[in-house]
């Protein structure tokens, strides 16, 4: 007998599309009871009904309502139990001592997925809590899936179907939507009218009694209708599973999300920078980062983003092609480029020559290309197609500022058809108002996003461009963790545990291997000069105090010792500093004096959702002035913590700056992966930082020289 062919699936990939099956009927049931449905055309009962009917759901209703025979035309009955069959779907919407009741009755009958739209649940304070509760246990004894309370329900375009009780319909399209808002989806349906925006589905989550914000955004993305998966999201139980979620999804389909609440960075006591410098939102930053989420900083940019992801292919670089005829939106459209990172496409001599033959003298053949004020569809047609040839542009953005003496459609009709024959993005910018729903109607049946100014199609590209870069170095990742799979995974050093308990974090770092510079402790003068001459001069005396973990603060440290009365000398100068100052001064840290370095930061902390982070950035006494620093979650890969270190200005001057030469950027990507793996493997510790880490030329290694921390 064959044996049955193993497969590598990972076990979350299964058990998400589990998951994702479970929710279907949500979204694509046969039969449907509204408990609730109303015959006042003022209640949202009523709205519910009409909604599902109206969107053209093709299935069969049940409205149940006890004073009622009849509905919209559909029979009535007073409870789910008259309903014959069985529903796979029920929405509930009565107040909120009813529903426990009425969710029983769902059970009983075998109804298996309920949407409770009705409010007055944990939202509204503790009797609220304890009546959700309640109904939180009944579904579990029931195995009902239960989306909400508090939510406004779901959309499917393509089954088609409404159970919302908004007034409006949204386009069919390709754009997923899940809310944590219901007001957010009511606001986004009615401003997507008239934008030319559609989506697959929408989905809203409501107090997420049981079905979860991720469930909820796996089912919405899951979808084959949909291409891109959009989100506005507030708070998430379970950060991990957010990003194994995120990431998941993001490697197969653009996935963009708005952040709400986004709070003051945490500034309670804390005994190190890495906690001032990391608060709650750059955690969610560094998820989105790693997750490949792209964040975004409101809804138009979201859904004009989504909408240019779902149509349009990828660039394949960041260079990009103007073309106007007015040449102070080119202008506009090249301060934009430069703002988001992106670069002018050179144009060959060839390219320029040939436009130059074919559009007015006035006009410009150089990158931004203005074919000038009258000009028509012809020159436009023309023109693209040469940019969209040229080898050295990744994507072109098309400018037509009004004219009166050809209709604006012609000219979305010939960039239509000229940008279809490449695959390269392009993003008009038509202006005109006179034909404008001709226009975008001819645009958007090509794919083709529209956007009013040329500073929302700059912003576009960059965000595209950013998904080819993550996916990139996804590619690299994973051709990387081929590379090293031969290799051992990181272990955790067998005398870790009481490292940490004993708060040596100098030896902890060691133990995984961070190096450190020659050093001594000393508690007594006359130690402390034995050990300069041990170490050899020049040396650095440092205060070892519990209570003064910022040595600076206090005047606690003295630097380039060159002989034992320098070092006398110091010793009796912190103590000074250390009895003025009220510490309790242990010793001194003799430490090798190292030079001609530049000084960074490599912090790690304990995020409640997300675990483990890691900080890098400018080091040094000024580290929360300058603010220079870039927060990833751990563990990291060499990928991961090449882009922590470019995100920063210290990261570009590792390169060299000036009369500095390039330092050794090898040794700092490897610390970062140590501190990384210490900030997973040990939850315990609640920060730790190394500041500064000093890094010396290309070569010559990198050397914690003051590392401080605190354990939960």
């Amino acid at each position: 007998m064959k044996k049955p062919r193993r497969t590598n699936v990972p076990a979350h990939y299964i058990i998400d599309y589990i998951i994702s099956a479970m929710l279907e009927p949500f979204f694509s049931p046969d039969r449907i009871a509204i408990i609730g449905a109303s015959t006042d055309p003022n209640k949202m009962g009523s709205n519910v009904i009409r909604n599902i009917i109206g969107f053209g759901f093709k299935g069969d209703i049940y409205p149940v309502n006890r004073h009622a025979l009849e509905i919209e035309g559909l029979r009535c009955f007073p409870s789910v139990k008259e309903i014959p069959g069985k529903a796979d779907l029920a929405i509930i919407i009565i107040p909120a001592p009813g529903v426990a009741g009425v969710l029983r009755e769902c059970g009983e009958v075998g109804i298996r997925h309920v949407i409770i739209q009705s409010g007055g649940f944990s939202e509204t304070g503790p009797e609220g809590a304890e009546r959700e509760k309640e109904l939180q246990e009944m579904a579990r004894e029931y195995r009902i899936r239960v989306l909400g309370p508090n939510c406004i329900g779901v959309i499917d375009t393509h089954t088609p179907l409404n159970t919302t009780f908004v007034l409006g319909t949204p386009q069919k399209g390709d754009i997923g939507f899940v809310s944590q808002s219901g007001a957010v989806v009511v606001s986004v349906m009615d401003w997507a009218q008239s934008k030319g925006i559609g989506f697959s589905r929408i989905a809203t989550m409501g107090n997420q009694m049981d079905v979860s914000a991720m469930e909820t955004i796996h089912a919405v993305a899951g979808n084959p209708n949909t291409r891109v998966i959009t989100t506005y999201i507030e708070g998430i139980a379970d950060g991990r599973k957010f990003l194994q979620v995120a990431r998941d999804i993001a490697l197969k389909k653009p996935f963009l999300a708005l952040k709400g609440g986004q709070s003051e960075k945490g500034a309670d006591a804390v005994s190190s920078h890495t906690g001032a410098l990391s608060g709650s939102m750059e955690a969610w930053e560094a998820a989105f980062r790693k997750s490949g989420v792209l964040q975004v900083n409101n809804m138009q940019e979201m859904f004009d983003q989504a909408r240019a992801l779902a149509w349009q292919p990828l660039p394949a670089g960041r260079r990009v092609a103007i073309l106007t005829n007015a040449g102070g939106f080119g202008i506009l459209a090249v301060d934009a480029l430069q703002k988001y990172g992106l670069e002018m496409a050179p144009l060959t001599d060839k390219t320029r020559s040939w436009l130059r033959e074919r559009i007015p003298s006035a006009g410009s053949v150089n990158n931004p290309v203005d074919i000038v004020a009258g000009t028509g569809p012809a020159t436009y047609a023309l023109a693209l197609d040469a940019l969209l040839a040229d080898e050295t542009v990744d994507a072109v953005i098309v400018i037509q500022a009004p004219q009166d003496w050809f209709r604006q459609s012609s000219v979305a009709e010939v960039i239509g058809e000229g940008a279809t024959l490449y695959r390269k993005p392009v993003i008009t910018c038509l202006m005109g108002k006179t034909d404008a729903e001709e226009t975008l109607a001819l645009l958007h049946k090509r794919r083709i996003p529209n956007v009013a100014f040329p500073e929302r199609a700059a912003s576009i590209l960059a965000v595209m461009d950013k998904r080819r870069q993550w996916l990139d170095a996804m590619k690299q990742s994973g051709e990387l963790a081929a590379e090293l799979a031969a290799e051992p995974a990181s272990e955790v050093p067998a005398d870790a545990a009481r490292l940490i308990k004993k708060k040596d974090w100098e030896a902890l770092a060691a133990a995984y291997g961070v190096p450190l510079p020659p050093q001594k402790t000393a508690d007594t003068e006359e130690k402390a000069v034995r050990a300069a001459g041990k170490i050899g001069y020049p040396v650095a005396l440092k205060l070892v105090s519990a209570k003064f973990t910022h040595k600076s603060d206090v005047g606690g440290i003295r630097l380039d010792l060159h002989s034992d009365d320098d070092v006398r000398r110091a010793w009796h100068e912190i103590s000074a500093a250390a009895d003025k100052a009220g510490a309790d001064m242990q010793g001194v840290l003799v430490q090798k004096m190292l030079k001609g370095g530049q000084e960074v930061i490599i912090g790690i902390k304990q995020d409640a959702q997300f675990g483990g982070l890691v900080v890098f950035g400018t080091g040094g006494t000024e580290v929360e002035l300058y603010k220079d620093v870039c927060t990833a979650i751990a563990p990291l890969d060499p990928v991961e913590a090449a882009r922590l270190i470019d995100g920063t200005v210290a990261g570009r001057k590792l390169q060299g700056w000036r009369n500095m030469p390039p330092r050794d950027r090898k040794a700092v990507t490897d610390i970062l992966i140590r501190m990384s793996q210490i900030a997973a493997n040990h939850p315990e510790i609640a920060e730790m930082e190394m500041n500064p880490l000093y890094v010396l030329e290309d070569g010559n290694g990198a050397f914690a020289l003051d590392i401080r921390g605190s354990s939960s």
